[in-house]
């Protein structure tokens, strides 16, 4: 199965491709690259504007959306602060007008960068990744976080550009290490499922994933879930299926963004697919 091309690079975009250095990326540099071309690119644009993407979300949703999570993270950083709760009591009110948004956005920025720039990777912080409660972890998160955004917004305004190759491969692992991966510890895994071989076309990189699923109550908001998707690393087995693309396309496609080129995949993938496509819970 081939997935087709639903957009097309802005003019003057570079298609150069670059091998990967997974683990000396400047992640601190992304996070500031990429939210100045957030706000570059919406500084002018219509407030109303719809965002394909997240069709709920107007280009100030999308504003003020990221200016929230980079001002929590940025109090989370600064602060040292093991308890997510201090941080949520300094949640700010959203501004009125649309040149308030863009005002508290570039601070969050401003204030999000200066607090990583000053911490170690290993100061031990709150996050919502139990295996990994650090600073080192907020700052690769917020990295992708950005990227994609500023995917939103350049889809919102039709000026879509390609995201760095060494990015994009280490933004589909961030996926698989991180936001597909966790079980609840209340819940009960279900029978694995297929393996699946996901490979970079331009930067080489390959991961085999294997399909779960887990089922259970949350014992803090009592909602129930029923066989909700997993996916996780193995590091060997038979693949029952492939998913390859270039790793921009595949970062993009892996949180249900349009790609510039193709998708391909082949074999058992139903199930792979349909995990991607219920989102992040």
């Amino acid at each position: 199965m081939i997935l087709p091309n639903p957009v097309k690079l802005s003019d003057g975009c570079s298609s150069v491709v670059a091998m990967p250095a997974i683990g000396q990326l400047d992640y601190l540099a992304h996070v500031r690259a990429d939210s100045e071309r957030l706000t570059a690119v919406l500084a002018d644009a219509d407030p109303a504007t719809r965002v394909p993407s997240c069709p709920d979300w107007t280009v100030a949703d999308l504003l003020w959306h990221l200016g929230e999570v980079q001002a929590f993270w940025a109090t989370m950083v600064a602060r040292r602060l093991t308890d997510p709760s201090v941080a949520e009591q300094d949640e700010p009110e959203r501004p009125d007008g649309y040149a308030a948004v863009l005002a508290f956005f570039r601070e969050a920025t401003a204030r999000l960068a200066d607090a990583l720039d000053t911490t170690p990777d290993d100061t031990a912080v709150w996050t919502w990744f139990r295996a990994d409660r650090t600073a080192g972890f907020v700052r690769r998160r917020q990295a992708h976080e950005a990227v994609i955004h500023r995917l939103d917004a350049e889809l919102a305004t039709g000026q879509v550009t390609d995201i760095d190759p060494a990015l994009a491969t280490d933004g589909v692992a961030e996926v698989f290490d991180w936001m597909y991966s966790a079980v609840p510890g209340w819940a009960t895994a279900g029978t694995p499922g297929p393996i699946g071989r996901v490979r970079t076309s331009d930067t080489g990189t390959e991961w085999l994933v294997q399909v779960g699923s887990w089922s259970g109550t949350s014992p803090r908001t009592g909602t129930a879930y029923t066989d909700e998707g997993s996916l996780v690393l193995v590091d060997s087995g038979e693949a029952a299926f492939s998913v390859s693309g270039t790793a921009r396309d595949l970062d993009a496609w892996l949180w249900n963004r349009p790609t510039l080129g193709e998708i391909a995949l082949d074999g058992d993938y139903e199930r792979f697919v349909g995990v991607i496509r219920s989102g992040v819970q």
